[in-house]
């Protein structure tokens, strides 16, 4: 059975068909998406899309597979993934992207993570571009499984931590309701204007010369 943080159950997804990783380092701010592709779809487009607008690093791992497998974030580390440790070791914070749903938080976008300063600062910039949705840093009001709070996230493994945020499909352009039949690439207006309002964020912050960490308590 393989040892807890051993990197046992990532380093044989990376091994099998129909994965793929990205590194590019730019700046020191990290935007991260490693449940991409078929297991929590487009978060990788919204990762790719921020960093390239503000040249940020990017770090990306998506699955190709119908059946994607979907590994606790906890249990994806640099132990198993040279691509990902070249990352931690070049960035000083980090936003990792992820994909949820539950009805009863439709409209809620999470904003966990180490990092409560760059949480509230990114909230800043999304509550304005994102009237449709209900933007959540308050931990006690986030699902204790979708906070991001692990010290083996790799969101929170940079110097100065990390946001992990949740979206969920509607942002996406993942809801049957909104827009009607479309192309698999199609994503909306709502994912637009959350890569608008992150890509503002990510640049306010680096111009900033902002690197502090909130510390946690849970």
């Amino acid at each position: 059975m393989p040892r807890p943080g051993s990197g046992a159950e990532f380093r044989s997804l990376l091994a099998g068909p129909g994965v793929t990783e990205t590194v590019t380092l730019g700046s020191p701010i990290g935007l991260m998406a490693f449940h991409g592709g078929t297991l929590e779809r487009h978060t990788e487009q919204v990762a790719e899309r921020v960093a390239a607008i503000t040249g940020a690093s990017l770090y990306r791992m998506c699955q190709t597979d119908p059946d994607p497998i979907h590994i606790p974030s906890h249990l994806i580390g640099p132990e198993a993934s040279e691509a990902l440790g070249l990352f931690l070791d070049h960035v000083d914070v980090a936003v990792a992207i992820h994909g949820y749903g539950r009805p009863e938080l439709h409209r809620s976008i999470l904003l966990g993570g180490s990092n409560r300063q760059l949480a509230e600062h990114l909230a800043v910039q999304m509550i304005p571009a994102l009237g449709h949705y209900e933007i959540i840093t308050d931990l006690d009001l986030i699902p204790r499984e979708l906070r991001g709070l692990h010290p083996r996230n790799p969101v929170n493994r940079p110097r100065h931590g990390g946001v992990q945020i949740e979206l969920p499909p509607r942002v996406r352009g993942m809801s049957p309701i909104l827009w009607g039949p479309r192309p698999p690439t199609w994503t909306g207006p709502h994912l637009d204007a959350l890569v608008a309002a992150l890509a503002r964020g990510v640049r306010a912050w680096s111009a900033g010369g902002k690197d502090s960490r909130s510390p946690i308590n849970r």
